[in-house]
């Protein structure tokens, strides 16, 4: 095992985004030099040095630099906890630390893949969107890109929480059932989770449920606009995403290069629910994926704009580094949530 960990060295870095919040950012990167540049989007509620952590130590070690961020309010990341503003906010403060990474020296000529998980999925399809050309693929796990018509809200309930939603934005109203149950199969696994203090674990708040409702709504309407390579992977037996959000995804994208799997039996916790074989088998074929898709062929060249690294509004607040072993430091000790997931018909699936 300590061999193993010898193969990649995890660091932590905090920036600040252009409404001067302070980011939490970390990244594990294999000694030699890596193979492609993963960016990890989380899901709504989770963070990444913890939650995210087994994902990409697994993508280390198979030689990926691999980059996370914790959303505003989310995980290790200043802001009201779970908060939500603007949906746009988060692709923007994503888009600009990605963006970051790659224009350094060592990267600039390195292939560039989004992973995203559940809301995750959403954030990552987003920036494609914004920057078409840009991305070589997209790892897209139970993604949130489509209301299940099986949870779809009545219109006139929309409309309602609508016209209050600037009057209690922050008030945590939205009914939900413990999404973390409904996730994550192994008990072992969900009890981890659940004692995890950096994720989300109350109800989600009014105006950060109406924006991932409208972003989910805004990406069913625009699905045959995704035109990069995907893999979209999803539990057959999941029902905090349905399995038709992936399928819809698959079949009206643009991209000839398309790839779906889904596993029978699976819950909506692939990569961190699941018992150790089924995650084997989950990684075994993200690997794959990334390696087929990863070569000097599919490289694009990013150049620096200007003189700064950072040139998208995003400045250096405080750097650190750690080894992997000090991941599960002192904790913050706020209370958080996981996700939002349709009860009463309100809302749609998971906003992990």
């Amino acid at each position: 095992m300590k061999k193993m960990e010898e193969a990649f060295v995890f660091q932590e870095e905090y920036i600040r985004n252009p409404r001067g919040v302070q980011l939490f950012t970390c990244r594990w990167l294999p000694f030699s030099s890596p193979n492609a540049l993963v960016f990890l989007c989380h899901g709504y509620g989770m963070e990444c040095s913890g939650f995210m952590r087994e994902c990409g130590i697994r993508l280390a070690r198979a030689g990926y630099a691999v980059f996370g961020i914790d959303y505003e309010g989310h995980g290790r990341s200043k802001g009201a906890r779970c908060y939500i503003k603007k949906f746009e906010n988060i692709v923007n403060d994503c888009y600009d630390f990605f963006k970051s990474v790659s224009v350094q020296e060592e990267y600039r000529n390195k292939c560039r893949f989004l992973y995203g998980e559940s809301m995750g999925g959403a954030v990552a399809l987003l920036l494609h969107k914004k920057d078409p050309s840009f991305w070589n693929g997209a790892v897209l796990v139970a993604p949130m890109c489509k209301i299940s018509e099986k949870v779809k809200p009545h219109p006139v309930i929309v409309n309602i929480l609508t016209r209050v939603e600037d009057i209690i934005p922050k008030w945590k109203i939205v009914p939900t059932k413990d999404v973390i149950d409904a996730a994550f199969k192994d008990p072992i696994k969900r009890e981890e989770i659940r004692s995890n203090k950096l994720i989300y674990q109350d109800k989600p708040r009014l105006k950060t449920a109406l924006e991932m409702l409208r972003t989910s709504m805004s990406l069913e309407e625009s699905l045959n606009e995704v035109t990069l390579p995907f893999f979209v992977l999803h539990g057959e037996a999941d029902t905090v995403t349905d399995p038709e959000v992936s399928r819809a995804l698959y079949e009206q994208a643009s991209t000839l290069d398309k790839t779906i799997k889904l596993y029978p039996g699976m819950w909506h916790g692939l990569t961190s629910g699941e018992p150790d074989e089924n995650v084997e088998i989950v990684f075994a074929d993200i690997i794959a994926w990334l390696g087929k898709h990863t070569s000097d062929n599919n490289a694009v060249t990013v150049r620096p704009t200007s003189h700064h690294s950072f040139n998208n509004g995003i400045e250096i607040a405080v750097a650190s580094a750690a080894s992997p072993a000090t991941i599960n430091r002192r904790r913050q000790s706020s209370s958080y949530l996981c996700g939002l997931r349709g009860r009463r018909r309100m809302f749609h699936h998971s906003a992990m």
